[in-house]
């Protein structure tokens, strides 16, 4: 037996023997090992004691009595009106089976009694399982409740590699909106693709040719002449960010985070992880704290190239930047987990475990990459020079304002996206399994190129208007796609989902904030690359005194 809880609350689950149910009598099970993904899901495998053999039938038998007293009574009427059901699992094959009803004006509880189960073998492999809830019997206090089950195996010719298909739902992610809406972000993405592309053939050549003309006027024209544009910021467009330390954490941890998501997409794509409890949830920690020497590599070669001088507290900065997110709203939510009893409360040794990850492997890794990442590529190679003295800022119309274009900036990314986002999200908080990872693929490729396009338009506008601090504003305006992913799970919480409870409220919230500022800082971490190898290139091209 693995949890029991309310249908509309996924994450709120409790252990099976938490309500009042028996035990029988078969007392061990062989092969059962816990992983750290389903100890931080919070499975919580329990033996029924039923006594169950390989193609042996079982009539109907007893195998084992409540004895209902009030407070039993009480605990099964509670979990009846919220709808409580619980999953178990044979041979890792799971079932969900409901543990009792109401009637209609809602006076008299029913608990179902009877567990008639039919298992479909193929060979030596069981490949099918089905549960049947019978046997409904009122709740009346201080009567003795019989347990009972039966087993009935039958041949099926569903192969062992296949058994799980029958959870997944083709119906509802292969559905007809959903090639539509990869398609509808294709267009977006051939139509941005284009206008970027022209912006820069058409505006960059005009400049171009027009810093040509200049060259070739003397002096005295060009005294006169009306100097606007790009060009004139060359000589701050490449000096430090403010805040370098920071800014430099946050770049290394969104490529490790775009690098984290690329492999572990592939890899779900070759193996189906869903066919086992807590896998990806493994492997999604396992490569993050594999791909930590990317993270120190960009992070460590941006920051000395942006002459910081601070790189051992850099280092420590990009290592436990995303870690200590997580981490810190996992403990929050524990609070509450423990004090609801729930199953989700992560155990004292795993969460040692979770930190012995994140100082003897993330952190030895981060450093190999930032050494790699000083000595390779940490020396400043710009093509123009940096002027001594800052430049001062113009004025500029309101719109053109960095604040103006970095809310605007996230809005292209979230439209490329959210169709899938309403996938993931149905998969995590309601019963579906995502399998689709080859239509993930897709959007994120299509994410990547989306958020380019935009922060390079968006930094062409403001280094035109003169305003050379591009770098954290290319940042921030691919960044800000995460308010909108934030503010769609708003939408989604309310219209989309029938949860309650403090608990489950939290528990939303909580990791959808976590899981969008991921998000957020990939985007800005792929925005700025492609700007800066975008701001690079054009000031390259151009003649400078």
């Amino acid at each position: 037996m693995n949890t029991v809880g309310p249908y509309h609350n996924r994450q709120e689950t409790y252990k099976y023997f938490s309500l009042p149910f028996c035990v029988g009598s078969k007392k061990s099970i062989s092969h059962y090992h816990e992983t750290l993904g389903e100890a931080l899901q919070g499975v919580e495998l329990e033996f029924s004691g039923l006594d169950i053999k390989f193609k042996d039938d079982v009539m109907q038998t007893t195998y084992c009595e409540v004895d209902l007293d009030k407070g039993r009574r009480d605990a099964f009427v509670y979990a009846i009106k919220n709808h409580y059901w619980y999953q178990m699992y044979i041979d890792d094959l799971p079932i969900w089976g409901i543990v009792g009803e109401a009637d209609e004006n809602g006076e008299d509880y029913y608990l179902w009694t009877y567990k008639k189960l039919e298992i479909g073998y193929n060979g030596n492999r069981i490949v099918d399982v089905n549960l049947t809830s019978e046997g409904k019997v009122k709740l009346v206090p201080n009567t003795k409740i019989q347990m009972s089950y039966s087993v009935k195996w039958k041949k099926s010719d569903v192969k062992f590699e296949d058994r799980f298909d029958k959870y997944l739902d083709p119906s509802f992610f292969q559905h007809r909106i959903h090639w539509f809406s990869i398609f509808n972000s294709f267009m977006m993405v051939i139509f941005l693709v284009g206008l970027v592309s022209m912006i820069l053939m058409r505006t960059l050549r005009k400049d171009y040719a027009r810093y040509s003309k200049e060259e070739e006027m003397d002096d005295m024209d060009r005294d006169l002449g009306d100097e606007y544009g790009w060009k004139q910021v060359h000589g701050d467009v490449f000096r430090p960010s403010s805040h370098p330390l920071i800014f430099s954490s946050l770049i290394g941890s969104g490529c490790q985070i775009f690098a984290v998501s690329l492999i572990v997409i592939v890899v779900a794509m070759i193996e189906d992880l869903y066919t086992e409890r807590g896998s990806m949830l493994s492997t999604a920690i396992f490569v993050y704290a594999a791909t930590s020497p990317v993270n120190g590599y960009f992070g460590g070669s941006l920051y000395a190239r942006q002459g910081g001088r601070r790189w051992i507290k850099q280092m420590f900065i990009g290592a436990f930047l995303i870690p200590a997110m997580v981490c810190g709203t996992a403990f929050f939510i524990n609070f509450i987990a423990i004090y609801y009893h729930a199953s989700r409360a992560i155990p004292f040794g795993t969460m040692v475990a979770v930190c012995c990850i994140c100082f003897f492997v993330i952190l030895p890794l981060n450093l190999v990459g930032t050494i790699l990442g000083r000595n390779l590529s940490g020396q400043p190679n710009f093509p123009c020079r940096v002027n001594a003295v800052p430049r001062p800022i113009p004025e500029k119309k309101w719109f053109m304002e960095p604040a103006v274009i970095v809310c605007l900036g996230g809005i292209l990314p979230f439209g490329s996206i959210f169709i899938e986002m309403y996938f993931i999200f149905t998969s995590f908080w309601a019963y579906k399994i995502y399998y689709v990872y080859g239509f993930m693929m897709l959007v994120l490729v299509i994410l990547c190129i989306v958020t380019v396009c935009v922060t390079i338009v968006c930094t062409y506008f403001l280094l035109n208007a003169e305003d050379y601090r591009w770098q954290w504003t290319s940042f921030l305006s691919a960044a800000s796609t995460a308010i909108y992913v934030y503010m769609y799970s708003f939408y989604y919480y309310f219209f989309k989902t029938k949860m309650y409870g403090l608990f489950q409220t939290s528990f939303y919230f909580g990791y959808m904030a976590v899981f969008s500022t991921a998000l957020g800082i990939m985007c800005g971490a792929i925005g700025y690359m492609g700007t800066s190898a975008f701001v690079r290139k054009i000031y390259t091209n151009v003649k400078i005194d």
